[in-house]
Parts: structure tokens; sequence; C-alpha cells
């Protein structure tokens, strides 16, 4: 889908009046990013562990939360950590798992779900099973806050629950024992914290507890140093769901980072090496990011679930075996690589569809058969972004219709389906994505009506058409160190802080062709005003199914003019490295 380039204005001249310390270029940016307050620059610009991280007992439940945890301790009572199957889920079950171990806990047991049989969140099914094994308390992550039903059944049969969770509040809350949760506290700052990072903020409830009443770790560590080298997980809990990187969810991902490029845990290492991060010899190829996450990290631990059951991704992450961790990271790098073949073959299934039957609906459905439901969200997603509308991809699977929704800025998709609950007998998620159970088989024409007409009730006065926002238009030859460096002050990127980008007009195409394995790349050289030629690289530019609509390399040619939107990156071989222009979109410019 062509979006709309629009270049945002600088920042006014009474904010630079302001702020007279700020270089423009950083003024700029932090306008752009509505980041206006000196607090907040400063938080951003310079985040501190130990000024913008927030005391855990803002949120009013932690100390009878904390209280409860540590009796069960100390009683040696039944405890499950249930955790979720993402990226974020499994990282709040180490980050819990690992903590109430090292204070003592015995008795305690992670269930986290199979995609497939179990669905998302508790379910009645897991909670007898709990009830049969005399479970006296269950800690969800990542999960919880919408289970009232499974909630209430643990409570009658004497189980306490404590939710520790993030997503989207239904009507009614839960009678769990307690609930750690930031949208619902009033109290607590940051309301955009990930499933991983609220379970940490109960660890550091606890740790500070223990602290105070001068109690050890069972491993020897002091109570701060096993809460940093926790950070490692919040940073991938964080990036990988994709929550918004600001205020403290930005700090405890900048440190995270920092503990992530020396982390201790052997199976995280093994999986960095089979993702080609870290070399045979130990050394890293490149500085850890947030795009390490995303395209490295994330998306295996998130295989693991998808495509067989979490727990693997779990294990890699707990064991302390060398051997058991190269074992299951191979056996996790392996089911990355068969979800990518897996999904590339079936979103082409859908998009043929869609072409021909869906167009010209405003918002596109398909139903696959006997899919994977912990691939249709990945298809969805796709799919929202060739076409710039929102998109639900279901399939039925034991004799139950799932589906997974990702939708556009402008209709939030989770908000929509709380207003048609008796739908669905489970469904949740955030304003950008969803996934559900039909409560029958027989609902899918009424949800795709029903569905249509709250899109066209919510977006009525809204324009919804795809725009993409552009820090600055420039000259190539201003694309220099200095300028790298600048932007190097705002990592890490992410949601509500994305990469900055750039737009450079009227360039030349020096030489072009098609790379990578596949030929789906494309490598464009080009010049501006001068004689000085840049490399740039634009992923998946000759990916017609990949979101991109055109194939770049049949429609472009040396000598040929074009406008460019992109990023600045770095490229490093070697020891070497280079300034590389990462291309965002493209327009080429037909002579008049």
């Amino acid at each position: 889908m062509e979006r709309i380039w629009q270049v945002l204005e600088p920042a006014p001249q009474s904010f630079l009046n302001e702020h007279p310390e700020l270089p423009q270029t950083v003024a700029n940016l932090l306008f752009h990013r509505n980041i206006k307050e000196q607090k907040k620059i400063d938080e951003f610009l310079q985040p501190d562990y130990s000024q913008d991280v927030h005391d855990p007992f803002l949120f009013s439940d932690m100390k009878k939360t904390v209280s409860r945890i540590l009796q069960a301790i100390e009683k040696k009572e039944k405890i499950i950590i249930h955790g979720d199957y993402d990226a974020d889920g499994i990282s709040a079950s180490v980050i819990l798992v690992s903590t109430l171990k090292n204070l003592g806990a015995t008795n305690i047991e992670v269930f986290l779900p199979h995609r497939e049989t179990d669905g998302y969140g508790l379910n009645k099914n897991t909670i007898q099973k709990f009830i049969n094994e005399k479970v006296n308390l269950i800690i969800t992550c990542d999960c919880g806050i919408s289970n009232i039903e499974e909630i209430k059944m643990a409570k009658k049969n004497n189980i306490d629950t404590i939710i520790t969770d993030h997503h989207s509040i239904p009507d009614i809350l839960p009678e769990a024992f307690s609930i750690i949760h930031p949208k619902i506290d009033k109290n607590y700052p940051d309301k955009g914290l990930s499933g991983g990072a609220v379970a940490f903020k109960l660890v550091q409830g606890l740790l500070k507890t223990q602290q105070q009443k001068n109690k050890q770790l069972l491993d020897g560590q002091t109570f701060e140093a096993f809460e940093k080298w926790l950070l490692d997980m919040v940073a991938i809990a964080t990036v990988g769901d994709m929550v918004p990187l600001l205020g403290e969810s930005r700090t405890l991902t900048k440190y995270g980072l920092i503990v992530l490029n020396k982390t201790r845990r052997i199976g995280l290492q093994k999986l960095l090496l089979q993702s080609r991060v870290i070399q045979e010899n130990g050394t890293k190829k490149k500085e850890i990011d947030a795009d390490t996450i995303s395209y490295q990290i994330a998306p295996r631990i998130n295989a693991a679930g998808r495509m067989n059951h979490a727990s693997v991704a779990y294990n890699l992450m707990m064991t302390e075996n060398p051997e058991e961790a190269a074992e299951l990271a191979i056996k996790i790098n392996q089911e990355n690589q068969n979800r990518q073949k897996m999904t590339e073959s079936l979103v082409k299934e859908a998009l043929d569809n869609i072409k021909k039957n869906q167009k010209t609906k405003p918002i596109l459905f398909y139903m696959g058969k006997n899919w994977s439901t912990g691939i249709v969200g990945l298809i969805a997603g796709r799919i929202k972004e060739k076409y710039y509308k929102p998109a639900i991809i279901m399939t039925q699977n034991n004799g139950e219709i799932t589906g997974s929704g990702r939708s556009i800025n402008e209709f939030n998709m989770i908000e929509a389906l709380q207003e048609m609950p008796e739908l669905f007998s489970k469904f949740g998620g955030h304003p950008a994505a969803c996934g559900f159970t039909l409560k029958n088989n027989n609902l899918v024409n009424e949800l795709q009506e029903k569905l249509i007409n709250k899109f066209i009730e919510k977006t009525t006065n809204k324009d919804t058409t795809p725009k993409m926002l552009i820090d600055a238009e420039i000259d190539l030859d201003d694309v220099n160190w200095e300028l790298f460096d600048t932007l190097d002050k705002f990592k890490p990127f992410g949601q509500a802080n994305e990469k900055p980008k750039y737009l450079a007009r009227n360039l030349t195409i020096l030489d072009l062709e098609p790379v990578g394995k596949d030929k789906k790349h494309l490598r464009i050289i080009v010049k501006h005003n001068s004689h000085k030629i840049r490399k740039t690289i634009g992923w998946n530019l000759c990916n017609e199914n990949n979101g991109c609509c055109t194939d770049w390399s049949k429609k472009l040619k040396i000598g040929d003019k074009i406008d460019m939107v992109f990023e600045i990156d770095v490229n490093q071989w070697n020891g070497s490295r280079e300034l590389q222009l990462t291309i965002i979109d493209l327009k080429k410019i037909t002579s008049s």
C-alpha cells in the first residue's frame, strides 16, 4: 500500500528557546516524539536506573502480594507460575521462577499453555488440573486479567490467584487475591509496561522486602546484582511485545541491553550463536540492540510456542547445562526456519484470495484450513501491512474456530471486540492486535458483519489514508558520522520512538541488484548533488508477498531518478564499518 509522505515541521522557535542546550537535530526529534517537558527530556536522553525506575510499592496491591508469596514460600505451599507462550510471557515466567527459587521456594512449577490445545490465558481444564494437584497459589504473568470464570473456579477451591498482566482491561475484573496491572492502578506512573516488566516490578517488591529483613539469596548474590542480571529478560519482553519504549520501559530496556550484551544465560548465548549474532569464537558481529531482539531473538523464542511448545524456549532460558542449551538452541532455530517457510506459503494463499475477492472491503478476512494457530497472527500482520487495512485470519482446529487480528492506528480492534462479547468464548489483546475463539462455528459471518459495521462507525470522521511520518528532508551529503552519533542517543528504538526517517529527493541510480539467498532484497547505489556515492539496502523490496506491492528490481534501472525515505544505519564486517542507508520507501520520478 502506497503511503503518503508527510515531512514533519521542525520544532518551533519557542521550543528551541526553552531548551537552548539542545542541538536543533535533537530538539526536532524530541518535539516530533512529543517529548517536550524538561523532566521527560532528561529521562529520555539520560535514563538513570536509580531515579527513573519507579518504586514497586506504588502498585496498591504490591504489599499484600509480596506478603502472600513470602508466606507461600515459608509454608512450602505449592506455587504455579502460569505464563504465556510468547517472548513476553516466557520472559516473565523466567523472571518470576528464577527469583522465587532464589528466595527459597521449593514447591514451585511453571505452566505454559499450548497454543493449540490450551489457548491464551487460563482455562477451566487447567484450573481443574491445579485443583487435582493441590495447588495453593497461582501467579499469572502476561495473562489472567480476562479470566473471570477461571479465577472464580480457583477461588472456590481455595486456590489464591495473583494476577500480573498488562493487557486491555475488561469491564469486570476477576476476583483475584491481588492484581498487579499498570493500566488498572491509578497510582502507577508507567501504563505501558510489558508483561515481563510487570513481573519484574513484583520481583523488585519481593527483593526489597527481603533485603529490609536482612535475608539472603540462596545463590549468594547481593539483591541489587541479582535484580540487574534479570534485565536481559525484561528487555526481551519489552521489545518483543512492542510496547512503547518511553518512560520506565525505555530505562529498563536501555539497561537491559547492557546486561544482554554480557548475558550469563548459557541458553541465550547459544541462541545468539545460532542466529549468528555471536561468532564461534565468542565475539559479537555488532553490539546487541533492540533490532537484535526484534529480528533475531524474539522471533526464535516465539517460534517455540508457534510451532511446538513454549516450554522449549523457557527451558533454554533456564538451563545451566551447556549441552542441553546447545540442543535446545538448535531446535528453536529449526522451528523458526520452519515457521518462516510455512508463513510465506500461507501468506501467498491468503493474498491470492484477498486480491480476487476482498480488495474493496474495509476489513480483510480469511479462513485457513487446519492452519497452525501459532502463525495466523503473523499472516494477519503481513496482510495489514500490504493493504493498510485491519486483517482477521481464522482457522478451524479441534472443532473450534480461532482467529487473530492486526489493526491500523485509526481502529482500536480490542475495543471493538469488547463491544460484541456474545460472539466469543474467549478473547483478548491490544488496540492493534487481538486473538479470539468463536463461541460456535456459525458466527463467522456475523463477526465479519459486526466488525465491519464497527469499523465504519469508529472511523467515519477519521482519515485512514496510510501516512509515513518523516523527520526531515536532507541532502545525502549531510549524512555523516556526526549525524549518526546524534541519532545514537535516541536508542533503543521501538514503539513510540521509531528510528528517525529522512527524505532525499532526486537521487540518481548508479547501480542496483537483488541480493540475499532468495534475491528478495535490493541493493541500490545512488548519488545526490555531489559525486559522493551512497550504498543503500531495501529489505524485501523484491518480495511482493511481504507487504511490498512492487518488485522494485523490475521497475527500476540504472540512470533512473528516485525519491527515497531512509533510515541511517551502520554496516559492520571484519572489524570495519560504514554508514548504510536502509530504504523504507521509494518513488520513481517520471520524466515530464
